[in-house]
């Protein structure tokens, strides 16, 4: 059941599990102003200035679907014209090149992209540059992302529950450096996090952020309690009892233009699920700094700690390196100077 959650916090009984996963945070914020130039099919004129400004800047998902909308073309029609120059797009493919889920990355999917800038009408290179390495776009463009469902098997709850938040896919956000902290209780449980990040507009109008909080298996997320704690407030609070899935608006009170930064605070107080033997988080965008610290409880020891990082929820676990519990603090951290889509966690051994 999607419902309302109320704050609060309790615990459950212990139960022993075997594998978790962490979801990442989704990006929610303020609306896109869409301008275009009613050229081509539907007759020529110049450029509006939205367009040209998206163009400019990015990022590409904005400045595609600005360009479909200013031609006035739905998608099987932009499929039609690609299919004309042999080029076999599915609409599944453009509409989530357009909405940001997915980008252009194969050797066809670039030609494609280049045909585009023909069919609308745009001019050459205007699309491609925005896919371009990372040193050549806009500071305030979004990274190139990786499909936020390939990443997480939960991911079609999350997208339900900010779906009925009234989010839009694309947030307007990124993440320039993100610090957490994970809190281990005396029961060997998930007790809290806590998260300090720094984000960056690429538009205009972003007031808010999304978090989501997936809990070890047993997680009764109804009972989780959401702690807006530095510049920002807790909105609206929805949960999916089934798969311990909770998402909570964290509202700015101030808009954001493009290019701003916004640092805030927030947390989730857990400790309603059984043992947890890792955390895991997921990034569907290239980024910024992150850095992950798991505290233990003194009377709740693991024997030993390690790193690991994965492509995708599904691809086989990488890069594992042995980590040193600190013997006063009771810690261990991973520092990430620049994160790549896909995931990153800890896990540690109780026996």
């Amino acid at each position: 059941m999607l419902t309302a959650a109320r704050r609060g916090r309790g615990r459950s009984d212990a139960q022993k599990r075997e594998t978790r996963m962490r979801l990442g945070d989704r990006h929610v914020g303020g609306g896109v102003q869409r301008g275009g130039r009613p050229g081509g099919e539907k007759g020529g004129a110049a450029p509006a200035p939205g367009l040209d400004a998206v163009l400019r800047g990015g990022p590409f998902h904005v400045a595609l679907r600005a360009a479909i909308a200013a031609r006035q073309l739905p998608l099987h029609r932009v499929q039609h014209h690609l299919e004309r120059r042999g080029i076999k797009v599915g609409v599944t493919s453009l509409s989530y090149w357009q909405q940001g889920a997915r980008r252009p990355q194969r050797a066809e999917s670039m030609r494609a992209v280049r045909a585009l800038e023909e069919i609308l009408e745009l001019p050459e290179e205007s699309l491609i540059r925005l896919l371009g390495p990372a040193g050549g776009r806009a500071v305030a463009q979004r990274p190139a992302s990786r499909s936020y469902r390939s990443l997480v098997a939960a991911s079609g709850v999350v997208e339900r529950l900010v779906a009925e938040l009234g989010s839009p896919p694309d947030g307007g956000l990124h993440t320039v450096g993100h610090h957490e902290r994970v809190r281990i209780g005396a029961r060997r449980e998930l007790l809290g996090r806590d998260s300090q990040r720094i984000v960056r507009a690429h538009r205009d109008g972003v007031d808010r952020y999304v978090a989501v909080h997936h809990g070890d298996p047993g997680c009764s997320p109804a009972e989780v309690a959401v702690d807006a704690m530095e510049n920002c407030r807790t909105g609206r609070v929805r949960w999916d009892e089934a798969t311990g899935v909770l998402v909570a608006e964290l509202l700015f009170d101030t808009y954001l233009r493009a290019g701003d930064t916004h640092l805030f605070r927030y947390g989730f107080e857990d400790g309603t699920a059984g043992a947890s033997t890792e955390y895991l988080r997921a990034f569907g965008f290239a980024g910024g700094q992150y850095v992950l610290q798991v505290r233990f409880a003194d009377s709740a020891l693991p024997v030993g700690c390690h790193r690991f990082a994965q492509q995708s929820a599904a691809a086989p676990r990488g890069s594992r390196r042995e980590l040193t519990l600190s013997g006063r603090h009771r810690t261990v951290h991973v520092v990430e100077p620049q994160v790549r889509a896909g995931l990153l966690g800890i896990g540690w051994d109780w026996e």
